[in-house]
């Protein structure tokens, strides 16, 4: 199934519908995982048993179809993510709305990377983000390669504690593609810090 991104006259009000559609998915998809922790089934437990035949100690009907459902809705939240950062990019730097064209990025040089995301923890803000380990970060909020003095993330680092329980949007080079993301800063998530992820400086080799 396919997100439907819906079109306020606003880039705020477009972020805003979308988080409320980014709520209904997880939600839902705490339901379907919810059916398969009463089945003690994950995404991967055979269905069948040692001989072949399907298994009489959960529903498998209701299991198939739970796995089917999670799949659909982990692709929509991740459309969704990439929408909102899309839709943030232009909330917090509405100069991208008008100038972030292919030639104009391009007269203006583009965007480099300026750290690397060299480890994610599970169950992390991190994480909830989609953030991989080797992710390579070209923009942090406000942030690029343009605001790192002398190889110190100390910037990244005051961008995190100014917004913790806000969304901060961010772009990644991801095997030669720019991803949209959004990363929401918080702590007693389980984990060290408020992302729960490893960043050090990056310089191209």
């Amino acid at each position: 199934m396919g997100m439907s991104v819906p079109q306020p006259d606003n880039a705020r009000d477009q972020a805003l519908a979308l988080m409320v559609r980014k709520d209904n998915i997880e939600a839902e998809l705490e339901t379907h995982i919810s059916i398969l922790k009463a089945n003690n089934a994950d995404m991967q437990t055979p269905l069948v048993d040692a001989e072949g035949f399907p298994r009489a100690d959960m529903d498998i009907y209701a299991v198939r179809g739970a796995r089917v459902r999670i799949i659909e809705l982990r692709n929509d939240l991740r459309d969704v993510i990439d929408a909102i950062g899309k839709a943030l990019e232009g909330v917090f730097d509405p100069t991208l709305v008008v100038h972030d064209t292919p030639v104009q990025e391009a007269a203006a040089g583009p965007l480099k990377p300026f750290a690397k995301v060299d480890g994610v923890a599970p169950g992390s803000p991190a994480a909830d983000a989609l953030l991989q380990r080797g992710d390579l970060l070209v923009k942090f909020g406000r942030l690029d390669q343009n605001s790192i003095k002398n190889g110190s993330l100390q910037p990244l680092a005051e961008i995190v504690a100014e917004n913790e329980g806000r969304v901060i949007p961010i772009r990644v080079l991801r095997d030669d593609k720019i991803e949209f993301l959004s990363l929401t800063p918080r702590k007693n998530w389980g984990g060290r810090g408020m992302l729960g992820c490893h960043i050090v400086n990056y310089t191209p080799s």
